[in-house]
């Protein structure tokens, strides 16, 4: 089993158990991978506020702005097998916060989704390289959060008049 190692700071509500949260959605998205095999590499969740975010993203993207969820991939997805660390996901508690409620979900719903979203891309699964990556990437993230019995974020429901 893959170990995680998370890092909670105070914006994160500390009624919720964080690390478990992240152990299982890390492994849920490993398990529905195509690198399902994967066992003694170590992922590294950090739940921060959107000021670390931003300045993160900032200095390794060029985008002066809070995003959701980054992720730091150690390893190329042919040398995944070998890397100890497959990387590190960050989550922005302000941006979580905000779009889960846009979502009407709770916050813990939206991050479990984020660190699955985070894990295929350490995983080497890219949304952006093509719209077939993307709905293969979908599939990945449906599957994995339909084991965590958590409804399929894609779906798009109708609103009544």
């Amino acid at each position: 089993m893959i170990p995680v190692e998370t890092d909670v700071s105070a914006e994160w509500d500390s009624r919720t158990d964080w690390p478990a949260l992240a152990r299982s959605a890390v492994h849920a998205a490993v398990a529905h991978s195509r690198h399902s095999g994967l066992a003694d590499n170590e992922v590294s969740v950090k739940f921060t506020s959107d000021e670390e975010v931003r300045a993160l993203n900032a200095a390794w993207r060029g985008k002066d702005e809070a995003t959701n969820v980054l992720s730091f991939p150690m390893a190329e997805e042919g040398e995944l097998a070998a890397a100890q660390l497959l990387g590190d996901i960050v989550l922005a508690y302000g941006v979580c916060a905000a779009e889960a409620a846009g979502k009407g979900v709770p916050v813990e719903i939206h991050a479990a989704h984020l660190v699955v979203h985070g894990t295929l891309h350490l995983l080497g699964y890219d949304h952006e390289t093509s719209d077939a990556d993307a709905e293969a990437m979908e599939a990945v993230e449906r599957s994995a959060l339909a084991s965590l019995g958590i409804a399929d974020p894609y779906r798009v429901t109708e609103v009544q008049s």
